[in-house]
């Protein structure tokens, strides 16, 4: 049974047995060697981590197990900075508010992961947010997930908000007709809104949060071996899904494996074969007995410059749910048999990938780099600056050149210093000063931050240019008016 606290938080059974876990920790090299790993004084030993310096940080993150955040992250700073977010006094904490700025990025990545799921064969389904806490085939799975759970009573029944897409899906499946011709089935559910009760010392700006959006996508598998074939082709999926978002994934991401200790006997080939298309030293965590619904999972790891560390991309070898749903099919011998069902975020939580990117201009920073979001996630993508008031109309001449790019315009009545001052500290990848001569000549001398220098453009060239930027990621226009003067400060200067 779970069990009820004063405050209605249900702590279920898996996230009481995590405490509990006996874990053994070792790195997995590609050339498939099995490394011992010891923290001793919350130091690893073991393996020469050499030049894996995040790794060496990742796994101590790890093993120690302590998740407390001590002091506030840069993403944090940031988030308010560039008015993308922050937390909700009228709301509890963990819920954040989204500016403009931030609406329109967690808005495209939402997008783009929809697009790379339906583009890959993926059904795309809606299913509820809310759902009873007695339901027959809801109770066991609930206590087999390591998640908090936020509890709503409604005419004298109880109901939990979700903290997965699982729940629905597998009720959906459960009632559908599959036959084996049907397997393998990718159904996909962009789960708005979901929630888990994280602990408050935990709670992180972006990075930990109580609510958030998840890109959730189940495989139902005939067998074990369809299933293991379907896992390195959404593994590929997701390396080059993050590579577009903005990433270098072989470089900015820690691999870690989580695996039963039968499932790693019986399959040691081919968990080895995944940490060789990963290229790099991979940590390893083991477990005697299989505490969760899974037997294997993997997950990208980025590390920030506060040396903690978030799982992103995830993917799960789940060996319970079919049977105990049941979600079966119907076999060539005309038997119904229970799938195996694969649980895959492709991005993970949509926060937690607005953290990381924002934690990864941090790393720009320390690194002596103008920080900056990647081209088609920025919020404003050029900004025209206008010398004089007279020169306005030629900046929005300009600006409607640039078709299938968000142009801000800064027709302040400020001088030129003030405005390069503002739309650097604003991130703008791309700025121009329209004055006399810009304004004849068409010659656009263009401020170029990823470079930090100015380049003299035609505005054919420059054209070129940010289509190049944009590739084939999603557009949207912008969320704010095009003219500065016309946008109300969401975040005063004394609280960024």
């Amino acid at each position: 049974m779970n069990k009820v606290k004063s405050d209605g938080e249900k702590i279920s059974e898996a996230l009481k047995s995590e405490d509990k876990l006996k874990s053994y920790w070792h790195i997995l090299t590609p050339k498939g060697d099995l490394i011992d790993l010891k923290l001793v004084n919350n130091n690893v030993s073991g393996f020469d981590f050499g030049k894996y310096d995040k790794l060496r940080t990742f796994t101590q993150y790890e093993m120690a197990k302590d998740r407390r955040v001590k002091s506030t992250p840069p993403h944090v700073t940031y988030m308010r900075k560039l008015e993308i977010a922050d937390y909700e006094e009228g709301s509890d904490p963990g819920n954040l508010r989204y500016y403009p700025n931030g609406k329109l990025i967690r808005d495209l990545i939402m997008q783009y992961d929809d697009e790379i799921m339906v583009e890959n064969g993926a059904m795309k389904i809606e299913t509820p947010m809310m759902l009873d806490s007695n339901h027959h085939s809801l109770v066991k799975y609930m206590n087999r997930f390591p998640a908090r759970q936020y509890i709503v009573e409604s005419v004298k029944r109880k109901f939990f908000l979700r903290f997965a897409s699982c729940f629905g899906q597998f009720l959906m499946m459960k009632d559908a007709v599959i036959s084996y011709r049907n397997l393998p089935i990718w159904v996909y559910e962009l789960a708005q809104n979901c929630f888990r009760l994280e602990n408050r010392g935990e709670l992180s700006g972006l990075r930990r949060v109580r609510t958030f959006v998840m890109p959730d996508c189940h495989a139902f598998c005939a067998d074990m071996e369809q299933a293991k074939t379907e896992f390195f082709k959404r593994f590929n999926i997701s390396v080059d899904l993050m590579n577009n978002i903005g990433f270098e994934v072989k470089n900015e991401f820690e691999f870690a494996i989580r695996v039963v200790r039968s499932f790693w006997d019986e399959n040691k080939d081919f968990i080895k074969e995944l940490v060789k298309q990963w290229n790099k030293p991979t940590l390893i965590e083991i477990w005697d007995e299989r505490h969760f619904y899974f037997v294997l999972k993997y997950e990208f790891n980025f590390v920030d410059v506060l040396d903690k560390a978030s799982a992103l991309t995830t993917d799960q070898i789940d060996v319970e749910n079919g049977p105990e749903f049941p979600v079966k099919f119907m076999d060539k011998d005309n038997k119904k048999k229970p799938v195996t069902i694969l649980h895959w975020s492709p991005s993970g939580a949509i926060c937690r990938v607005m953290y990381s990117l924002l934690e990864r201009a941090a790393w720009m920073e320390k690194g002596g780099k103008l920080p900056i979001l990647p081209f088609w996630l920025s919020p404003e993508q050029v900004r025209i600056l206008p010398v004089a008031d007279r020169h306005i109309v030629a900046a929005e001449k300009l600006s409607k050149k640039l078709v299938g790019v968000r142009v801000g315009i800064d027709d302040r009545a400020e001088g030129v210093p003030k405005k390069v001052a503002k739309v650097k500290s604003d991130w703008i990848p791309y700025f121009i000063v329209v004055g006399d001569k810009e304004a004849e000549s068409g010659e656009l001398n263009v401020f170029k931050r990823d470079d930090n220098k100015f380049e003299m453009l035609s505005i054919q060239s420059f054209k070129k240019l940010l289509k190049n930027k944009q590739g084939s990621m999603p557009f949207r226009k912008m969320y704010v008016p095009q003219l500065i003067s016309k946008r109300p400060i969401f975040v005063p200067w004394g609280k960024r």
